[in-house]
């Protein structure tokens, strides 16, 4: 619960969390992709739009302009009679809003207001009777409307127009219906894309353990810490046996270099007891002597239910401290020689030998562990042990099992000689 309100606390002062932003940042990319899509598409469709209407206009107009009936109605009394019958019936089955036919001076022979025949063209019809095509917009007797216009040829000659439209609301209505759809794609897109981002995020959030940035910063520190900082080496090993992680302590004990040691199988760079300690594991701690170092070396193991695992090795170098001891073994023998001829002040000769006895059943004990045998205070145990030691009855020896700084034990001098002959 501390932890959850520590992180919560983090959180509340750095801002959002990472699951936030993430979401936040990928939603806006989709919604801004998403924006420009359909602006694209909306553009394309207007284009689309008009582009077809404009196919079919023309197709009309052109149509219309070299059928043969409209033709030999130029040259009749009352040529409308002919043309307004024929102009409205395509009308009506192209769906466009208007079919005009006029004569070179402008006059209509057809109009959806058949009050309007007769009269001139509201509109210039100079390109036509140029004997050109005219597309565009233009306002009319209708209001504005997308127009085709296209010359009527006899032969050579101009004889007339023929203008096909239809107005600017139906075609801008039929884009807009269009625009419709494509606004309800960009939105499900729009969602779809939030959706997803959501899942990426979660997908990115278990890559890294669902750490928040500073979290993921303070690892990164305390990495280095790790690889630079510490005196102790530190080796870790993935379920493969590879080498994952080694500081520069670890590279120094060993002889090698960190870069050289990252990556690389441990089988190859470790011998066997290090490996031992590695594969088995060892809460203790197992002196290991590598080259001229002397190590205390710890491991997790690698397999937990026979299966392989990730582990960690430690190494502490000791090699400082067992010269010391050596010397002091060294100096104690000197003493030991030089006192063998009395006991020192406050040891008693009874209590000496019930300390010896008890040594040689209990061998390899702590002076703690042999006052309880003995009835005595520790202090007075180790005094007793220590006058074996210096006497050279007994010997001493580090325990590096201990927490903090290594035991002292105690075997007879028998006990030692006996185990060199075994």
């Amino acid at each position: 619960m501390a932890s959850k309100m520590m992180r919560a606390s983090q959180m509340t002062h750095g801002g959002m969390s990472l699951r936030v932003q993430l979401i936040l940042l990928q939603a806006l990319i989709v919604a801004v992709v998403t924006l420009i899509a359909g602006v694209t598409a909306g553009v394309i469709q207007a284009h689309t739009v008009r582009d077809a209407y404009e196919d079919r206009m023309l197709a009309v107009a052109q149509s219309i302009a070299s059928m043969p009936a409209v033709l030999d109605a130029f040259d009749d009394a009352d040529p409308s009679a002919t043309m307004q019958p024929l102009a409205e019936t395509i009308r009506r089955a192209s769906d466009l809003t208007y079919v005009v036919i006029a004569d070179a001076d402008g006059i209509r022979f057809s109009h959806p207001n058949p009050d309007l025949i007769g009269k001139k063209v509201s509109t210039s019809a100079a390109v036509p009777l140029s004997g050109e095509i005219y597309m565009g917009t233009q306002t009319g007797t209708l209001g504005p409307s997308w127009r085709v216009k296209v010359p009527v040829f006899d032969g050579s000659d101009v004889i007339g127009t023929v203008s096909v439209g239809i107005l600017e609301s139906q075609g801008t209505g039929e884009f807009v219906g269009n625009l419709a759809w494509i606004i309800g794609a960009m939105l499900a897109a729009v969602v779809l894309g939030i959706f997803g981002s959501a899942w990426v995020t979660a997908v990115i959030r278990r890559r890294i353990q669902l750490l928040e940035p500073h979290e993921i910063a303070a690892l990164v520190r305390n990495q280095e810490t790790t690889l630079h900082g510490l005196s102790e080496g530190v080796i870790t090993v993935d379920a493969e046996g590879t080498i994952t992680l080694a500081n520069d302590a670890a590279a120094r004990l060993l002889g090698a270099d960190a870069g050289e040691l990252t990556g690389a199988a441990a089988a190859d760079v470790l011998d066997e007891e290090l490996l031992a300690v590695l594969r088995d594991g060892e809460d203790a701690g197992r002196p290991v002597i590598v080259g001229s170092h002397v190590l205390v070396a710890r491991g997790t193991g690698s397999r937990v239910d026979g299966e392989p695992v990730d582990a960690t090795l430690l190494l502490r170098d000791h090699t400082e401290l067992h010269d010391v001891v050596r010397r002091v073994e060294a100096a104690d023998a000197i003493i030991a020689f030089r006192r063998r001829a009395g006991l020192p002040k406050g040891l008693s000769a009874e209590t000496l030998d019930r300390t010896a006895t008890a040594l040689a059943q209990h061998p390899d004990s702590s002076a703690a562990e042999l006052a309880e045998v003995l009835g005595m205070s520790r202090v007075s145990a180790r005094r007793y042990l220590e006058h074996l030691a210096s006497t050279g009855r007994a010997a001493r020896s580090l325990d590096y099992s201990t927490k903090g700084r290594p035991g002292t034990r105690y075997r007879t001098i028998e006990t030692v000689s006996q185990g060199v002959r075994d």
